[in-house]
């Protein structure tokens, strides 16, 4: 019956589980050959063999799930990233489970579920970043993740063919089978969350929620624009939706993203082609009160939205948010009199969220239905090699999402 089907299969799944646990037994301490997807310089992405060596002390070696596509991986395989190298392995937004661990590694253990953080949390007393409620900008290895490398300055990944170094890029890469982290850049999450969805709160997702839970702390009543309807942007929505802003309006120029940026909160959706005028006098005349509005983000990277982002803040308190990240060299303009007359323009990196702690928080929150993510999950691919139909996906247009499995768990 139903139930003993439930019975056979728990202990199913607890066989394969100790079966995995045992096989990263054989691998630990060893070198690990697997698939990933190498960078070797701009647009230029292909499947190759790697060597991946064993994790050194307080480095977690971890197989990788699962991956989902972010605009970021783009920007850099594009040549936009100022620290962008080459050869390089891109990715950071995933869901993986720990392999083996290097010396005095107590975090988390061979078996253990995890979602790698981009921004590190070392909860070092010693951190002052760490320490403060004020930020989650901790630079414990900022150093060298910068650099392309681990926190001893070498790297883990060697191309199988020739033995030559590849960099490793965000201090995650993600478009391999295996990656090696640094303990501290590890989220341990619920074995139980599905890893395609809790890879979302690696990146975009959780920044988009942070940028309007911690950064802006949007208040119910508020009135709010979102530049930018992707992913990003649809978070920064949803979650001033259930902060309850009142009025929520959506700027894209792709008219596809309209419909479901309404299903989220939006109450409006506007192409700034629409109109002769400038996107912010746009806005501000149509605004509530006719002084523009209290919460503006930028989700699009491009510093003439972030301009008219700010711009269409209301005068005396309104706040703009800049989340995308421009390109090299890029700067930003406008009048002083603009900040003088009460604007303010802050920016945010993942949202203000802590990695460590916060990551196993909103897996908890998407697993108990208090924030839906399926909406997001677009596209989906299996194999690294797959990486480049998620490219093209994301290219598309109507793609928010594209979720790359690498192997089942």
């Amino acid at each position: 019956d139903f139930g003993c089907l439930t019975v056979r299969s728990a202990v199913r799944r607890a066989a394969q589980s100790t079966h995995s646990v045992g096989a990263m037994a054989e691998t630990a301490g060893q070198p690990i050959t697997c698939k990933a997807m190498v960078a070797f310089g701009v647009d230029d992405l292909r499947e190759e063999e790697i060597v991946v060596a064993p994790p050194k002390a307080g480095e977690v070696r971890v197989k990788v799930i699962c991956n989902a596509l972010c605009h970021t991986d783009i920007y850099t395989l594009s040549g936009s990233d100022p620290e962008g190298l080459f050869p390089s392995i891109l990715g950071h937004e995933a869901g993986a489970i720990v392999e083996s661990v290097g010396e005095g590694v107590t975090s988390v253990k061979p078996g253990d579920h995890i979602v790698p953080g981009y921004t590190p949390q070392c909860k070092g007393t010693d951190c002052i970043f760490c320490m403060s409620p004020k930020t989650n900008l901790c630079p414990k290895i900022r150093g060298t993740q910068g650099k392309g490398l681990m926190p001893d300055g070498t790297s883990r990944f060697t191309l199988k063919k020739d033995g030559s170094t590849i960099y490793h890029f965000m201090g995650c890469s993600t478009f391999a089978e295996y990656t090696v982290l640094a303990e501290i850049s590890c989220a341990l999450i619920n074995p139980k969350a599905d890893l395609e969805k809790a890879c979302l709160f690696g990146c975009g997702i959780a920044t988009g929620l942070g940028a309007v839970w911690n950064n802006t702390k949007v208040e119910a009543g508020s009135s709010v624009v979102v530049f930018g309807l992707g992913a990003v942007g649809l978070a920064v929505v949803q979650g001033a939706k259930a902060a309850g802003a009142s009025h929520i309006v959506g700027v894209d120029t792709n008219l596809k993203k309209f419909g479901i940026a309404k299903q989220l909160g939006c109450t409006e959706c506007i192409n700034p082609k629409d109109s002769d005028k400038p996107i912010q006098q746009v806005l501000v005349e149509m605004s509530p009160t006719g002084f523009g509005y209290d919460y503006t983000f930028d989700c699009t990277g491009n510093t003439e939205v972030m301009r008219a982002a700010l711009e269409a803040a209301h005068r005396g308190w309104g706040e703009s948010c800049v989340i995308g990240v421009a390109a090299s060299g890029k700067e930003l303009a406008t009048r002083p009199f603009q900040l003088i007359t009460g604007r303010r323009w802050l920016g945010t990196a993942f949202g203000g969220w802590k990695t460590r702690d916060a990551i196993p928080m909103l897996v908890e929150k998407n697993m108990k239905g208090e924030i839906e993510l399926d909406h997001f999950i677009t596209h989906r691919f299996e194999g690294v090699g797959a990486q480049k139909d998620a490219i093209k996906a994301l290219h598309g247009g109507d793609c928010l999402r594209a979720v790359v499995k690498y192997c089942p768990y």
